[in-house]
């Protein structure tokens, strides 16, 4: 049995289908603006329609009737002509890049808006630097194929009707003879397309492969340096910068295939021509002008005639980009937008969780039915060896993912049926890798809430134990802090990320291993940062180091996704069970113990 054959509506990124979801969603918003520059067009394709029609009456001015005032009139009148043609193409152009240059942005926009909508989970298997290439070439290559679309109407197929009528009117026969090399040219395009359509993806992955080691070797030049893997980076982005080379290569001698056949039967149109309008003038008593007119229109024809035959190429290679742009657009957002929903109430900012079951992956649980509650304005620390769960526990409370089964509540309300907006705005963060923005020391405590006047955050720096720091730079809160923070310590940083979490002012407080990198000069700075953030508000704190958590309310011990142990620091000890066992071989292996965090300090 055949299969039927495939409709053009079966793919929804087929060219058909993306031109015009192309023109009818994001052309027609400015169709008045695209009409002014349409209109500009015709005035071009006008006058130069024209220009070729005056040639040949200046000729016949100048050698059958002798008339030097007719051919003063003519020149004048060609001053005239290219004037406005001047014009209206200048006039055209800007109206298409102010054009061009607002859909850009807005795709921009758009694509950085649904990536901001979409969950860890989305960004957890892929790499940021397609997204850079989705941003880039993918929201210029819309602007490419409207303008493509626009131009070829506007101007290469106007100007193309004009100057046929010019011939036509100068010598119809001639012009027809000269319109059968279309067919065969046609025939080759059509053939070239599906090429080109595969090697256009193939260079759109390949910018993005160099894209990724590029930024992987620079955000890791640390590793790349202590390892030496200057020449193993060299070897991976050769490869692939020789890949994209070798693709680029094949796409210019694809789309260019065309050329020499164009150039040929052009040419052999353009020497009928001569021998055809020759003869005519010669032996049949022809003008000269009408000869020099429709040889001239002929001519001026060929350009506009190539690109509108190359249009398809150029379309083709264009949507690809515009294509891995709208993939990602018309997905539906993995963390939709729930702000219809209510916000969250706090009273007291008791969190709780009850039967939470959480795995990344099916039939492989990362947490199983755990349940505890974090009592208010107190601390609950998890402890435990690492791939237990714990700082799967904080994202579940930020929602950063949905738990499987069970519930989280705060203050008795199920936070999935609250909005994300109202749930984070109550919460602060403070992990052992801390992210800071490339900007300023005060941008970055500014983004806890922002808006914060310069007292707030200088009375957030100096909670944090971070003022004295920055003041002691020349720049003082004006500092920049580099990449990632990379011109800071991690002390530093840390205390930075802990003024960014007060001057939020938030009722929950999530900790992640806070002090965990840092030596034990900046674990003390840290802790007693951290000391202030917590105080009376309701805190979640993971640590390795047990002595940081010694007088927490509650510690719980988390192994394979469950609580087996709870209760306070010398009650665990007492027991003599896996608490006991962690500390004891910390403390042996430990330096001297530092002062413990006070759940209340």
């Amino acid at each position: 049995m055949t299969e039927p054959p495939k409709k053009i509506t079966d793919d929804p990124y087929g060219a058909a289908i993306l031109i015009r979801r192309l023109i009818t969603e994001q052309g027609m918003a400015y169709w008045r603006r695209y009409l002014a520059a349409f209109g500009l067009m015709a005035v071009s394709a006008a006058t130069t329609a024209g220009s070729a029609y005056l040639l040949g009456e200046v000729i016949n001015q100048a050698y059958v009737n002798k008339d030097v005032r007719g051919i003063a009139i003519l020149s004048l009148v060609t001053v005239v002509i290219f004037t406005i043609k001047g014009a209206a193409t200048y006039g055209h152009s800007v109206i298409l890049s102010q054009i061009s240059n607002a859909i850009l942005a807005n795709n921009q926009r758009r694509l950085f808006a649904k990536l901001m909508s979409e969950s860890i989970g989305f960004f957890s298997a892929r790499h940021s630097s397609e997204f850079l290439a989705r941003l880039t070439a993918g929201a210029s290559s819309v602007t490419q194929v409207l303008s493509l679309l626009i131009n070829a109407v506007g101007r290469d197929l106007l100007s193309l009707i004009g100057l046929i009528i010019v011939m036509v009117t100068q010598d119809p026969y001639m012009a027809l003879f000269g319109l059968l090399v279309a067919p065969p040219a046609m025939l080759v395009l059509r053939k070239l397309v599906k090429r080109v359509k595969g090697l256009a993806h193939n260079q759109f992955s390949g910018t993005t492969d160099i894209m990724e080691i590029m930024q992987e070797s620079l955000q890791g030049i640390r590793t790349v340096k202590a390892f030496t893997l200057e020449r193993t980076m060299g070897e991976r982005i050769d490869a692939s910068i020789a890949a994209v080379e070798q693709t680029n290569n094949k796409m210019a001698r694809v789309s260019n295939r065309a050329s020499p056949l164009m150039e040929t039967l052009g040419g052999f149109a353009i020497a009928g021509g001569l021998m055809y309008g020759g003869y005519r003038v010669v032996a049949m008593g022809a003008t000269p002008g009408q000869f020099f007119s429709f040889l001239t229109a002929f001519l001026l024809a060929y350009e506009p005639a190539k690109r509108l035959a190359r249009l398809n190429i150029e379309l083709n290679s264009n949507l690809i980009g515009a294509r891995k742009l709208l993939e990602i657009v018309d997905g539906p957002a993995s963390e939709p937008d729930d702000s219809d929903k209510p916000a969250l109430k706090l009273t007291t900012a008791c969190v709780e969780l009850r039967d939470v079951t959480f795995a990344y992956r099916a039939d492989e649980p990362v947490l199983n039915r755990m349940s505890f509650v974090a009592e208010p304005g107190k601390m609950t620390a998890l402890v435990g060896p690492s791939g237990g769960g714990k700082s799967t526990v904080l994202a579940l409370l930020l929602r950063l993912y949905e738990v499987t089964k069970g519930d989280i509540l705060i203050d008795g309300q199920v936070i999935s049926g609250v909005s994300r907006t109202s749930l984070r705005r109550q919460t602060a963060y403070v992990g052992q890798d801390v992210y800071l923005f490339r900007a300023s020391i005060r941008e970055n405590i500014a983004f806890g809430r922002p808006g914060a006047g310069e007292a707030e955050i200088i009375a957030a720096a100096k909670a944090a134990c971070a003022h004295d720091f920055i003041m002691s730079f020349p720049l003082g809160y004006d500092t920049p802090v580099g990449e990632h923070g990379a011109q800071l310590s991690g002390g530093q940083r840390q205390r930075i990320a802990v003024a960014r979490a007060l001057i939020k002012n938030a009722p929950i407080i999530l900790l992640d291993e806070a002090t965990a990198a840092l030596d034990s000069e900046s674990e003390k700075q840290v802790q007693e940062a951290i000391g202030h953030l917590c105080q009376n508000r309701t805190t979640i704190v993971i640590a390795h180091r047990l002595h940081t958590i010694m007088h927490a309310d509650a510690i719980l011990v988390v192994e394979g996704g469950e609580i087996v142990e709870r209760g306070r620091h010398d009650d665990l000890l007492r027991r003599g069970g896996r608490y006991a066992s962690f500390f004891r071989l910390q403390h042996r292996d430990a330096a001297p113990a530092l002062a413990p965090l006070s759940a209340s300090a």
